[in-house]
């Protein structure tokens, strides 16, 4: 029999002690975005980019403020703090490779949902190898 232990995918949670969910996953991405070119993000904005309500977005911008994550801003604006740009930065890195990864491998029949939902459960090495991979076959 297989010496590797099963898990459920909350039981994979638990053992890697995850504090960040896939929602916090997605609006520290959308800051960091966003925040490439401006220093922060209102409240309303952020709302409009993630098709939710602006209550849902204060309120998860308070557990992220929790983590350390992110700053609230005069006027209700959401700036990230270092550890919250270290992370955006490789959200975005994640979703721009496996967008391309998934263009090159399904062309025509690519969907940015598909990329939406594995995005959170793509590792860095497994992103480093991508990169290669997709370096590879452009070449």
């Amino acid at each position: 029999m297989n010496s590797e232990k099963y898990y459920t995918l909350t039981g994979y949670k638990i053992k890697e002690h995850i504090k960040i969910t896939s929602a916090m996953e997605d609006y520290i991405e959308m800051i960091y975005r966003n925040t490439i070119t401006n220093d922060n993000i209102s409240v309303k904005e952020l709302s409009i980019l993630l098709n939710v309500k602006a209550s849902s977005v204060s309120k998860m911008v308070n557990r992220l403020s929790k983590l350390n994550l992110v700053d609230f801003q005069k006027y209700g604006h959401i700036a990230l703090t270092k550890e919250g740009k270290k992370l955006g930065k490789f959200y975005l890195e994640r979703h721009n490779t496996l967008t391309l990864f998934f263009k090159n491998l399904n062309k025509s029949n690519f969907k940015l949902e598909q990329v939406e939902k594995i995005e959170h459960f793509v590792d860095e090495i497994t992103i480093k190898n991508m990169k290669k991979s997709i370096k590879k076959d452009n070449n």
